[in-house]
């Protein structure tokens, strides 16, 4: 690559859970030639999606080519972390070829696309894309709204009545600031919900977008990269529900730490999780659980009542077994005492 050739950023957003580090480790394991690089924005403090990836590092993508940035939004920390990091690894020998930014599932994607003003990297890198992943399932079912049905009955009574939510808003700024859409987890939603999905989608897309169902990350290199949107210079075309603010706040969300003690049993701790959607509006639970008897760590994500769970690597040596689980939620809906008296097993969580 030429040192006068600028470097191709993709930005992966999406909304919680919707596959974005299935995607970024497909990449990663499929990359047809490309030396990518990688930074992860994560939402609380355990590097839970940077851990997965680096689990996955291969000759084209190894471990240093990845870098997390915890425990705050990138647009929100440009000059104290965004622009070294990229710096860091525009500086890598060999150089990249090309990085992926993986948000956090809260992030505002155009503040973060302003962000490639920056003087130290304007002349140096270019935005590749905008990829924006819908879960196909989530969106059919309006869960980004915490009262569909009465949100849907008063659009249809009045295309005026602007009834939005913290979550909506992030959904529509990702799809309005993308340069596609991967619309993931086709088979949970089936034929029917897929439709929906993509209905939805085009209402909300300011210009008309591609759509392509993919199912756990598998779609073809050449599809999401080489896109060549020069996103940077097309911020116009990318409507935000938040042009003209100088900044933004996360404050709509909150997330806390839970440390737990080893686990019995598996299925209890995602029963427990399953309980925390259900009585408590919990959005998103990712983390780590040692299980007794068990050599292996347990890799815990959810959305919302749905958890998926497996083992992903041995402790290692000296390593402490504990769980810690990462919970996010809207800001009215964290209530910490109750959230922890359900993951350790208390029979009635505090109101």
């Amino acid at each position: 690559m030429s040192t006068l050739e600028k470097l191709p950023v993709t930005v992966i957003t999406g909304f919680l859970g919707a596959g974005k580090t299935t995607l970024v480790r497909h990449l990663m394991q499929n990359p047809q030639g490309k030396r990518l690089a990688i930074v992860v924005n994560e939402f609380g403090d355990v590097g839970v999606d940077g851990d997965i990836l680096k689990s996955c590092a291969i000759p084209d993508c190894p471990a240093e080519n990845i870098m997390e940035l915890a425990n705050g939004c990138i647009c929100c920390t440009v000059a104290d972390d965004f622009i070294p990091t990229i710096e860091a690894l525009m500086a890598l020998e060999p150089r990249p070829d090309h990085i992926l930014i993986e948000t956090s599932g809260l992030a505002l994607p155009k503040p973060l696309l302003k962000a490639f003003d920056w003087p130290d990297i304007r002349s140096k890198i270019t935005v590749d894309g905008v990829i924006a992943l819908a879960d196909a399932e989530a969106v059919a079912a309006g869960r980004f709204a915490p009262n569909v049905a009465a949100v849907d009955a008063q659009r249809l009574a009045d295309d005026s009545i602007n009834h939005e939510t913290p979550l909506s808003e992030v959904f529509e700024d990702q799809i309005s600031c993308a340069d596609i859409i991967l619309l993931t987890k086709p088979d949970l939603a089936g034929p029917e919900g897929v439709a929906k999905a993509k209905a939805i989608i085009a209402a909300e897309a300011p210009r008309s977008l591609p759509v392509v169902e993919v199912a756990e990350g598998a779609v073809d290199v050449r599809v999401v990269l080489g896109l060549e949107s020069a996103a940077e210079d097309d911020m116009d075309a990318r409507p935000s529900h938040h042009d003209g603010h100088h900044d933004h706040e996360h404050d709509d969300f909150e997330s806390i730490i839970v440390e737990l003690p080893e686990q019995v049993d598996p299925a209890e701790l995602v029963a427990r999780i399953e309980r925390l959607a259900n009585e408590l509006n919990i959005l998103r639970v990712k983390g780590y659980a040692a299980i007794q008897g068990k050599p292996m760590r347990l890799l815990v994500q959810a959305v919302g009542a749905r958890v998926r769970h497996q083992y992903d690597r041995p402790w290692e040596a000296g390593e402490e077994r504990r769980s810690r689980l990462v919970v996010i939620a809207e800001h009215d809906d964290i209530k910490e005492a109750a959230i922890r008296d359900i993951l350790v097993g208390v029979a009635e969580a505090a109101e």
